[in-house]
């Protein structure tokens, strides 16, 4: 009888789940981390990057946070092809906006909004599949300061204070939940990232090369809002200022 449901993507089970949303979640859920943390000064974002092999390219391998406008960023989990469809719309609609209104950015809910009717678009029409990505977006703009927002497969969106996606994100959350402090400065809110990543990651040694960190902040001088990615030696700079133990990577 189960399999009648797995078949079809618009069929409700008997327990009022759609399977191939659920499906798609876990999918997501067994990805590394990513985690984003809001303070009064910016926003930081940690994430863990997988499967890294000594024989890519760094320059021409797709980063997993992306710049959706010069507003707003991106932490991706899931597929990344179906992610990347997701950012180049998310692109698209930005700068559309933009040319109708004059140069003004986005406001950033509107965009999530936008995005996550798509996702839930394909949740719903017969011959289609969810999405198998989720998103932290993160960014700036002049109606509510800075904004940080998780997106699933379902369309759902939810606006957060401090959060965690992907593998292990319970531990995180809860980790989270006890040392967040709104008064965090961005500095503060960065190292309580990372430590909350390293928390999800199968490893007591944690690598600078699987680690990707972007700070999102506004220039006082031009009000412009920029990010900043970590290089490598600054991520393991980081780690060690935290009290971690750096893996250095071997040659495989």
């Amino acid at each position: 009888m189960s399999r009648r449901y797995d078949q079809k993507t618009t069929t409700f089970n008997k327990e009022g789940k759609l399977l191939q949303v659920q499906y798609a979640i876990e999918a997501i859920n067994k990805t590394g981390s990513a985690i984003g943390i809001l303070t009064k000064e910016g926003i930081a974002l940690a994430t863990e990057k997988l499967d890294v092999s000594f024989l890519l390219e760094a320059s021409k391998t797709s980063e997993k946070i992306f710049a959706v406008d010069n507003h707003l960023y991106a932490v991706v989990n899931g597929l990344t092809a179906d992610a990347n469809y997701l950012i180049d719309t998310a692109r698209v609609e930005a700068q559309r906006y933009k040319y109708a209104y004059g140069g003004e950015n986005m406001p950033i809910e509107q965009l999530i909004v936008r995005v996550c009717d798509i996702k839930q678009s394909y949740t719903q029409i017969g011959g289609l599949r969810p999405f198998g990505a989720a998103f932290l977006f993160a960014g700036y703009d002049r109606h509510f300061g800075y904004q940080l927002y998780s997106t699933d497969p379902s369309g759902n969106y939810a606006g957060w204070k401090a959060t965690a996606i992907g593998q292990n994100n319970s531990a995180a959350n809860v980790f989270l939940k006890s040392e967040y402090k709104e008064t965090l400065s961005l500095k503060e809110g960065t190292n309580l990232a990372l430590k909350a990543l390293v928390k999800t990651m199968d490893t007591a040694s944690p690598s600078a090369k699987k680690i990707e960190v972007v700070v999102i902040s506004m220039n006082e001088r031009s009000k412009q809002v920029k990010g900043k990615s970590y290089s490598e030696g600054e991520i393991e700079q980081l780690l060690k200022d935290n009290g971690f133990n750096v893996e250095k990577m071997q040659v495989e």
